[in-house]
Order: structure tokens, then sequence, then C-alpha cells
């Protein structure tokens, strides 16, 4: 995605930190939580990092990571004919060590889904890994009914505000 802002990243590395929800942890705050730390898990110091999280929200419950067809079958039939939150959040660490954070939240709403739909859906394996059990930039755009916010953001990286953020650390966008 940082392509489309005509950005080559040097070096894509994982974080390696524990993204448990914390007790009572609301999704804003989970989401940003979660983006500073990975910036801050980065070992170069020499280099801007960028690191982000993104966070789908039912109401004050934070849906999981799909990493199984159930997990991913009961978050679709929560997220059925309803609307919810994704919460995009990024940081930014400068070479000089300071942080800067931005959050991008977007509403979505999926049509009511059918037993056939969300069963053609898992069966297309787009929903391993993913925030909600879906991927907006896959086939599970054709069931969504109404978006407002960032589409770039849903998909896991709010490109307008990944932009804004590298503009004010003093980045060079070319």
């Amino acid at each position: 995605m940082l392509a489309r802002l005509g950005i080559e990243p040097a070096r894509i590395v994982p974080a390696d930190i524990d993204e448990t929800p914390l007790k009572g942890e609301l999704p804003r705050a989970y989401a940003e939580r979660m983006a500073r730390e990975k910036a801050e898990a980065a070992t170069d110091d020499t280099a801007f990092v960028l690191a982000g999280d993104t966070v789908v929200a039912c109401g004050r419950r934070i849906l999981p990571k799909a990493e199984d067809e159930a997990t991913a079958r009961d978050c679709l039939q929560l997220l059925s004919g309803r609307r919810h939150r994704v919460l995009s959040a990024i940081a930014l660490r400068a070479p000089d060590g300071s942080i800067r954070e931005r959050l991008s939240e977007t509403q979505v709403r999926f049509k009511r889904l059918s037993h056939e739909e969300i069963d053609a859906y898992l069966a297309s394996g787009e929903w391993h890994g993913k925030a909600g059990g879906y991927a907006i930039q896959g086939r599970a755009e054709g069931l969504i009914a109404w978006i407002q916010g960032s589409h770039s953001g849903v998909v896991g990286m709010p490109l307008f505000e990944t932009r804004a953020l590298l503009i004010s650390a003093g980045f060079d966008l070319g």
C-alpha cells in the first residue's frame, strides 16, 4: 500500500509483541496501543519506522483475527446486517525517537448474509488472519452495503492519515 504513496520500504519486519487486549480495554485504545508498541519494538534507531494495527469493533467488543473457520463464521454472523467500526491506527517513530500517531475510524455495514453467502466466503479462505474474519479488498467487498470513512483504512493502512503523518515528521515523499 505504501507504493500508492510512492514509497518503497527499505525493510518490512513483523513486530514480535503480545497483542492480547488488556482487561476492559476499548477498541480505539487497543488499536492505538498496538501501533505504538509495534513502532517502539523496532530496533533500527536510524530510520523512520512506520507501524500500524487494524481493529474491527462491534460496539465495545474487539473482534479477533480469525485463525480458524469457526471464528470467522462467528464474526461474519455477528456482523451480518449490522454496522461496525474499523479502527486503523498508525504510529511513526522518527530517527530522533519521537513518535507521532494517527487513527482512522470507518463505519462499515454488511448486507444481511445468508448461510450460503457465509459458506461461500469461508470457502474462499480470504478470512484467514483477518480482523473480524473478512478482507474488504477481496470478495467481502461485494457483501458490504455501506461504508463511511477510509476504504484503505479498512484494508489495513489509512493512506490519507499515513501521508499526513509522514509529511508532519519531515519525511520526503518526493
